[in-house]
């Protein structure tokens, strides 16, 4: 019997769950599932009984208990937050156990590359969505495009989880579909790209101010904004002397603006902490940014401070989310990051009647015997309900997916690697195609 480790019961882990414990009802497979979580109640309601799984209360800092369970897998899904990932590969090191995660790859995790092939393991990471099926599926074209004799010349893609058409009033048509504080630190680190030959660096505060718009056909018009540094995937992609390399998020068309309002103000730092939270309302929390005028209100002082429309679109968003409110934020301490996080998931959580969507776009410009040309793909996919959204389907069904290959020795690569080689996007690609998860190419004219 295989016994398979997946440690995290958040939303990511719904649909691989779901996935493997299908997948173990095969007379093929001979699979035990066990699922680790700190709250054992969140692992009990996704195993939900099912013969082949177990629920387990699991604590990554506990090393007799991580030594315990991890010694007896013969896989390790880690589900958990990136930074406990080198943790848990060290311990699967130790026994022999590979590793799939859909975290990117840390220096600390590369540094394990040499042993991990000593033993004949592979820790695969960037295996989910974005990063994970944005690899698979431009490594699937540039090879196509390789193979043909062609050239890359630009490469640009952007990814966004984003809220599904509906009849709601939600005038930022955005909510969170994902790790809400990973939303609000958004673009904070670097953000490099190349763009015709010259290398171009975003600093934080001009960041939701540099903008794309890209428009697909039958999907409208979304915005692009430039995510984190583009540069270290020319060595990746094998793209060395590529003209234009970004990789962008997409929101739709206004977000950006209005968001920057956030970050003008100081909203989104996160390396203080507040006075008086306690007793802060929505509408303090703005006017804790804006300078003292007894006379004007906070909307009237935020408007003439950053140049706003006072019955203009941004200032319509803002009002649609609360933040002017006498509502108690709820908070007793937190950083204003924190504060801003609480404040916009009492407006951007899905409700029972929201889907969420995924939106995948490649462009890639090549060159075939001195002749140009250009190919677009694009993905996407949609949420079923507030459990099987599209962003938990994108993100655990690869690590499933290759999760079951390794165990039946179709994945044979070793070392610490991300999704890039033919072996694993081919099967992964191909059985995402089948569940309705498929990108879409199609050659433009240039």
């Amino acid at each position: 019997m295989k016994q398979i480790l997946i440690l995290g019961a958040g939303r990511s882990a719904s649909s691989l769950v779901d996935y493997l414990l299908k997948e173990s009802d095969s007379d093929k497979l001979d699979w035990h599932i066990v699922l680790g979580d700190c709250s054992l109640a969140a692992a009990e309601e996704k195993i939900a009984g099912h013969a082949n799984g177990r629920a387990v209360r699991f604590d990554v800092q506990d090393e007799a208990m991580r030594n315990d369970f991890v010694r007896t897998a013969d896989i390790v899904l880690s589900m958990l937050p990136a930074r406990f990932h080198p943790l848990i590969a060290r311990t699967c090191l130790s026994y022999g156990t590979h590793l799939v995660t859909a975290s990117y790859v840390s220096d600390e995790m590369k540094e394990m590359d040499e042993e991990a092939r000593a033993k004949g393991l592979l820790f695969l990471n960037e295996c989910g969505l974005d990063p994970g099926i944005d690899h698979m599926s431009a490594m699937k074209v540039i090879d196509s495009i390789r193979g043909q004799g062609g050239e890359i010349t630009a490469f640009e893609t952007f990814t966004g989880g984003l809220l599904a058409p509906n009849e709601e009033e939600n005038p930022w048509e955005y909510k969170f579909t994902w790790n809400p504080r990973n939303v609000v630190l958004a673009g904070q680190g670097s953000v490099k790209f190349i763009q015709e030959s010259s290398f171009k660096y975003i600093p934080y505060q001009k960041l939701f101010r540099r903008t794309e718009q890209v428009y697909i056909p039958g999907h409208g018009y979304f915005e692009g904004y430039a995510n984190r540094d583009s540069l270290k995937y020319l060595g990746v992609y094998g793209l060395q002397g590529i003209r234009t390399l970004y990789r962008g998020t997409f929101r739709r068309p206004g977000f950006c603006k209005a968001w920057d309002i956030f970050v003008q103000l100081g909203a989104t730092d996160d390396t203080y902490i507040m006075e008086s939270v306690g007793s802060m309302r929505h509408r303090d929390f703005i006017n804790a940014f804006l300078s003292y005028n007894p006379n004007d209100s906070v909307e009237l002082k935020l408007a003439h401070y950053l140049g706003l429309e006072l019955e203009g679109a941004e200032m319509h968003k803002l009002k649609w989310l609360g933040v002017f409110s006498n509502e108690l934020i709820g908070l007793e301490e937190g950083t204003p990051a924190q504060l801003l996080e609480h404040i916009l998931k009492k407006k951007w959580t899905l409700n029972e009647r929201d889907r969420d969507m995924i939106v995948m776009w490649h462009k890639f410009d090549f060159t075939i015997e001195g002749e140009a040309k250009q190919v677009q793909s694009t993905m996407i996919a949609m949420g079923e309900d507030t459990v099987n959204t599209a962003m938990a389907k994108t993100v655990g069904l690869p690590v499933g997916i290759v999760a079951k290959g390794i165990l039946q020795g179709e994945i044979e690569i070793t070392g610490v690697q991300v999704p890039i080689h033919s072996e694993i996007y081919e099967p992964v690609l191909k059985e995402l195609k089948n569940k309705g998860i498929e990108l879409a190419e199609r050659e433009i004219q240039i």
